[in-house]
């Protein structure tokens, strides 16, 4: 460890980090009890690696890091448990074969025409609610693309998926979102 870091305190860190790694794992997952688990695994992972820490990182940032990586473990679990093709997925036909927007599925104005600000906590619930309706693949890698940012190689490596596949998945996702949204929200 670098001489004016500050060690671990690891008494402290259910008190200091407990609440952000919840919200961070909480976010990704949509899923309030494996949220709680894995920053269980994700304290008791760091304490016996706490021999690890170089202290390059803040302690949360570490933290935050472990939590990360178990995040993206459950993604590669939720993708391997699916191995469901995309095509066996019931959903609308939304494009026509020249790939216009078929009639009933086109979409339709959000309707905001004024500048009133959108209430962003209702929002986000909707949201959230639209996102737990995913299939856990396609929340897995909408997810890790537009909450983490990840780059498409990432995620298509971590989730064993093909990038062809990727455009698929995120393009079906937003798809199901923007049709979700407009149901729910407006």
């Amino acid at each position: 460890m670098p001489p004016n870091t500050p060690p671990l305190n690891p008494h402290k860190w259910v008190e200091n980090h407990a609440d952000y790694l919840f919200s961070f794992a909480f976010t990704r997952l949509n899923d309030e009890e494996l949220a709680r688990d894995l920053v269980q695994d994700t304290f008791f992972a760091a304490l016996k690696r706490m021999d690890a820490f170089e202290g390059k990182s803040t302690e949360r940032t570490w933290l935050t890091a472990i939590l990360k990586y178990k995040i993206i473990d459950c993604y590669r679990k939720r993708s391997s448990d699916l191995k469901v093709s995309l095509r066996e997925v019931n959903e609308p036909v939304f494009f026509e074969e020249e790939g216009h927007w078929t009639v009933e599925q086109r979409p339709t104005a959000f309707g905001i025409e004024t500048d009133a600000r959108i209430n962003e906590k209702e929002f986000n619930n909707v949201l959230q609610g639209c996102m737990q309706k995913l299939p856990p693949l396609w929340l897995s890698v909408f997810t890790m693309k537009h909450v983490d940012e990840e780059l498409t190689d990432t995620i298509c490596a971590e989730l064993k998926i093909s990038a062809s596949n990727f455009w698929v998945i995120i393009h079906r996702a937003k798809v199901n979102l923007r049709a979700c949204l407009q149901k729910n929200w407006l």
